[in-house]
């Protein structure tokens, strides 16, 4: 899919997808492109004297963060956080997003749809969006990317935090599996950014700043780390959460074995001395009436007794 915006009277509006054609004109207009067909690859490469191996690259979902410059062509691959719904519940990673432009235009290209488009458009974290300085362009999406990763952190620590809730009362499988989905989300949330971490620090040797770039970019920095931060320590809070009840769960199934180890010997010792009276062998009290009494007697102190060992060991409460 493309969408083409441009601005119109400090407005920017988007261009609507049957204007996009052959020989189409793309001057001073951004372009997005969400998982487009090598068709639209072609149209818009081809309009914008963009190479489409840029683009492509892209749309590799294993393509590594990095920028580079060639040919007045600058192009920068960061990675952007997302989230898919999975039997009514959200799962969160990162896919790779570009950031190509020259002299003319600029495109941005990523290989599903993405909510940070919207929030560039309705101006939800950066004011004077200006497609016209390719520049403040790019700080400025980093600028949003760094928001959007800080705000699914958020999300994260809420939803552990129910997680955790939930385990308190009853110890369930699926708690479990939630927290270990979120740990991995967070695996993947610190990867990413400290890979943007390092195009954004080459950023300065590839593009001149205006003057009044220099503070977004301080911006993008201090936004950036603090990602990096608050993603390692939700990170260590769930990895120490886990390894605790990893513990209790084992804890747990210590006690039940030791219970069916109680229960065990009180039925089994019964049963051995009745095993022993019912040979056929001359047994004592054979013969008499209140002989089987005294057998059960027998039993019913030796059981007493077990269980006298039994809490004095604190193997039963």
């Amino acid at each position: 899919m493309i969408q083409v915006y441009k601005k119109i009277n400090k407005s920017l509006i988007e261009v609507e997808p049957d204007l996009v054609v052959e020989g189409y004109d793309f001057t001073d207009q951004w372009v997005h492109m969400s998982n487009p067909t090598d068709k639209e690859i072609e149209l818009v490469c081809k309009a914008t004297q963009i190479p489409e191996e840029y683009v492509k690259a892209a749309l590799d979902s294993e393509e590594r963060a990095h920028i580079e410059k060639e040919d007045n062509v600058l192009m920068a691959v960061t990675d952007i956080p997302i989230t898919e719904e999975d039997d009514d519940k959200y799962t969160y990673s990162t896919l790779p997003f570009g950031f190509i432009s020259n002299e003319n235009t600029i495109i941005t290209v990523c290989l599903n749809e993405t909510s940070i488009i919207y929030d560039l458009m309705a101006g939800r974290y950066v004011k004077d969006f200006n497609i016209h300085k390719r520049t403040r362009f790019l700080l400025q999406l980093q600028y949003v990317i760094a928001k959007k990763y800080l705000q699914y952190l958020k999300q994260i620590d809420r939803a552990s935090q129910r997680v955790q809730a939930e385990l308190e009362k009853a110890m369930k499988n699926e708690g479990l599996i939630e927290m270990l989905s979120l740990e991995k989300s967070l695996v993947y949330f610190s990867t990413s950014l400290r890979s943007n971490t390092a195009v954004l620090d080459k950023v300065p040797r590839l593009v001149k700043f205006f003057e009044e770039d220099e503070d977004l970019w301080d911006d993008v920095l201090i936004e950036n780390r603090q990602a990096i931060e608050m993603s390692n320590i939700y990170r260590d809070i769930l990895s120490g959460t886990m390894d605790t009840y990893a513990s209790i769960i084992s804890n747990n199934l210590n006690v039940v074995m030791k219970t069916l180890t109680v229960l065990t010997l009180l039925v089994d010792t019964p049963a051995m001395i009745a095993a022993l009276w019912g040979m056929n062998t001359g047994v004592p009290f054979e013969g008499q009436q209140w002989g089987f009494w005294v057998v059960v007697g027998i039993n019913v102190l030796i059981c007493i007794a077990l269980i006298i060992v039994f809490i004095k060991k604190k193997m039963l409460k």
